[in-house]
């Protein structure tokens, strides 16, 4: 499951209503799970408008900002996505 989230139409029938929102409900739980897990999405395009602070997993593929598969932060300063880099013991 992805950590995004988009609502299905609003049924029509008041006696669909209960099980639209428990089926919401379900969904909005699984992806607030995947964020609390840590998890991030396996982008294959840059974003069209990124802010300051952004973070995403790169493909290295379709979309490289510059070293390959990795994840990575946008600086709006200098209007560029960095690697993120991590130590290791």
């Amino acid at each position: 499951m992805s950590i995004r989230y988009t609502k299905n139409p609003v049924p029509s029938s008041p006696e669909e209503l209960s099980s639209y929102l428990q089926s919401e409900l379900d969904r909005i739980s699984a992806v607030i799970g995947n964020l609390a897990d840590g998890h991030i999405d396996v982008s294959n395009v840059a974003p069209e408008k990124p802010r300051d602070g952004d973070i995403r997993y790169a493909d290295g593929t379709n979309w490289n900002p510059g070293h390959g598969k990795a994840l990575y932060y946008y600086d709006g300063v200098d209007a560029h996505w960095h690697k993120l880099n991590f130590a290791h013991s």
